[in-house]
């Protein structure tokens, strides 16, 4: 089946074309025919954008002003004889569409009716910036598509597991009763995938482990998943709670705000815009909301970036320990975004190996020393799947490939596999850029567990790879 994936904003839609049933989803074999955006719709000079493996990216500028036109633009370009991927818009077996809050209403992904869109709009008072494009989107495309069926997928939706006394604020119970003042939680459909992903790569049922999810971006969380079910996370009523990101202030003594209105004289919308838009990364530094141009900043000496950089993982690191403590112990933390370079010492501490250099960034206390839990780290890049060199990584880690039983032989083809791959990216410098490598550090780590910490990142896969074939 394909699946159009859209994601509708105020004056942007993000596409997607993906190919995929039950039987690829849980071989994550799901394949992404096009993916593409509209942007700067209500402007003269909208662009559409569409990339397609394999081909040339392909450009298309004009005055699109509302966001039908810009759906019917989208299913223009994908028919297109030339640019496109489809025969017709009848190849299109369902439409997914991004709603940003879905309130205490959704739990799950649900099929659009009018009853369902009355409760999305009910909850836009909850997210007015988002919810409202978000409808804009689907009738637009069900106007367009009016007989296939239309989905809501929710970021709040995974985080409706939460308890009462994770998901309640310390102020009087009637405020939530009347306004539904609670802590929702975002990023629902990043941690939902990334705890589901990570257990298939660790060779683990979701539902047997305790995991912590960190979603780093320019937007940041962690989340709790016991057994399969949120019990807590980072953001909050809004996405400003938690985590310091790149240009949000994250958790703040709340009398911060009526003060900085009565000393700066600053308007109520004049402190929100700080705390979102001015703050965070961006505000602490003075540089920037970009990881890399922080990095670079602080390698050249930078004071306020490298402070901004350590209240990053500072506050990580706390979030990762308090969810350990409140799950009763953890057995992954698995890390999205930017912090794509993760590996574990030995003594159970998480390392970040910049993205640029290859070089390990400090020893990793900034985000685990005195984490008394066994953290094994997993970076979820879902793309370029190499199943062999999964299976030899499992080899190496289990003791089993996990699918099938294999005498020694086609275990050492796996693990020979696992190793040359290892080579391949590292030469192309991408490493961890497909799920089958991941994990060459815990790799070496599992086959020599009491090994230190090697010096280079290109160190610590040379001693994987001799380890690795030391045990044929």
């Amino acid at each position: 089946m394909k699946i159009l994936v859209l994601n509708s904003g105020s004056s942007s839609v993000k596409f997607q074309i993906i190919e995929t049933d039950l039987e690829r989803m849980n071989a994550h074999q799901d394949q992404t025919l096009a993916v593409g955006l509209v942007e700067k719709i209500g402007l003269s000079d909208s662009r559409l954008v569409l990339e397609v493996p394999d081909r040339k990216t392909f450009q298309d500028y004009r005055e699109i002003l509302e966001h039908r036109t810009a759906i019917e633009w989208v299913l223009r370009i994908l028919t297109d004889p030339e640019h496109g991927i489809l025969a017709s818009v009848d190849e299109i077996g369902a439409v997914g569409h991004r709603v940003v809050h879905g309130g205490e209403a959704f739990a799950s992904s649900v099929l659009i009716t009018p009853e369902v869109v009355e409760q999305i709009e009910a909850c836009s008072v909850l997210a007015p910036l988002h919810n409202p494009p978000n409808l804009r989107g689907y009738y637009a495309a069900h106007a367009a598509m009016p007989d296939i069926p239309h989905l809501a997928v929710f970021d709040t939706a995974f985080h409706q597991t939460m308890p009462a006394h994770a998901f309640l604020y310390g102020i009087p119970f009637q405020l939530y009763k009347k306004h539904h003042l609670r802590k929702y939680g975002f990023h629902g459909t990043s941690h939902r995938y990334v705890t589901f992903r990570g257990s298939q790569i660790l060779g683990w049922e979701r539902q047997d482990k305790k995991l912590i999810s960190v979603h780093l971006g320019n937007g940041c969380s962690l989340a709790a998943v016991d057994h399969g079910k949120s019990i807590d996370t980072s953001m909050g009523f809004t996405p400003l709670e938690g985590l310091v990101m790149g240009t949000r202030s994250g958790d703040m003594d709340p009398a911060i705000i009526p003060w900085l209105m009565a000393m700066e004289e600053m308007t109520l919308h004049q402190v929100n815009t700080m705390l979102n838009k001015h703050s965070g990364l961006y505000g602490v530094s003075g540089v920037s909301s970009d990881m890399r141009e922080l990095l670079a900043a602080r390698a050249d000496g930078n004071q306020r970036a490298d402070v901004a950089f350590r209240m990053f993982c500072y506050r990580i690191k706390k979030y990762i320990a308090a969810y350990a403590a409140a799950m009763g112990g953890v057995d992954a933390v698995l890390f999205t975004g930017f912090a794509d370079r993760i590996g574990r010492t030995d003594k159970g501490r998480l390392f970040v190996i910049d993205y640029k250099t290859s070089k390990s960034e400090g020893d990793g206390s900034e985000f685990s020393e005195g984490l008394q839990a066994p953290l094994y780290a997993a970076c979820v890049l879902d793309h370029h799947d190499d199943d062999e060199a999964l299976a030899g990584y499992h080899y190496l880690r289990h003791g089993t490939t996990r699918w099938q039983q294999v005498d020694r032989d086609r275990a050492r083809q796996l693990v020979d596999r696992f190793l040359e791959l290892v080579s391949e990216v590292e030469a192309a410098g991408d490493f961890p850029a497909r799920p089958g490598v991941l994990c060459a550090w815990c790799g070496f780590n599992a086959i020599c567990p009491s090994a230190e910490v090697p010096d280079s990142f290109s160190g610590g896969l040379r001693r994987a790879e001799e380890m690795g074939r030391s045990l044929f």
